[in-house]
């Protein structure tokens, strides 16, 4: 079996125990049947972002480092599936349709948020880079993630826990917890000579500027704003 199709099913392993230790705090408004849906989704965008772990032939883009394919493929499917009934394009964020009430807030910490990701990298090396690099951080990365993440899965996740508390402005709950850590856990977990390995820094790195973007997700109901604050951090380090 391949590696990364060793770290995904342990990363999967790993969020089902969690996800089931968190069901049993309220097991009434809790539905392992959602939670399976959620890690489903993240199984089947692993797959098209691996191209079926390597089992498919790279025809998009072939010269390219970058896995254009595979992004293309999961963000395809991650579509398809939010048109489904159960999902619904609106219900997970894929509208540009914005929420009226606290925009100023809402605006003001995205520019923030800007000004700080603007601050490192005037204060980073730039690493060498080319148009293929620089077109593929400005918008796959985005795209494909933030649909899954912060669309469809967090859409699954929060219908799996449906206790909610209002905190920051915002309706959040165990689903939210989720998203983040399969999140993080994507970023961080592999599976090398024979071995799991976790990065507890890029974990860290990576799960906690997520709860960012759902508060940005959730205060304006669609994923605009996360799509376009995940490729500008992605990119600006390579611009300036």
């Amino acid at each position: 079996m391949p590696n990364g199709m060793v770290a995904t099913f342990g990363m999967l392993a790993i969020l089902l125990s969690i996800g089931l230790a968190f069901g049993m705090l309220n097991r009434a408004q809790f539905s392992w049947h959602w939670l399976m849906v959620a890690l489903g989704l993240y199984l089947i965008n692993d797959a098209l972002l691996t191209n079926v772990y390597r089992l498919l032939p790279k025809v998009i883009l072939p010269n390219s480092d970058w896995i254009w394919q595979g992004k293309l493929l999961g963000l395809i499917a991650t579509l398809a599936i939010a048109r489904h009934a159960s999902f619904g394009w609106a219900r997970s964020g894929l509208t540009l349709a914005q929420n009226k009430d606290g925009r100023p807030l809402t605006y003001g910490v995205a520019i923030i948020l800007c000004g700080l990701y603007v601050m490192m990298a005037l204060n980073s090396a730039n690493d060498p880079f080319d148009a293929d690099t620089l077109a593929f951080q400005l918008t796959m990365p985005g795209f494909d993630e933030e649909a899954l993440f912060r669309g469809t899965a967090l859409l699954a996740f929060n219908e799996a826990f449906r206790e909610r508390r209002r905190m920051l402005g915002i309706s959040v709950g165990w689903g939210a917890v989720m998203s983040c850590i399969m999140f993080g856990l994507a970023h961080c977990f592999s599976y090398k000579a024979g071995a799991f390995e976790f990065d507890a820094m890029t974990f860290a790195a990576t799960g906690l500027p997520a709860f960012l973007l759902i508060w940005f997700r959730e205060r304006t109901g669609s994923l605009v704003l996360p799509i376009a604050l995940h490729n500008f951090a992605n990119s600006i380090d390579l611009i300036i």
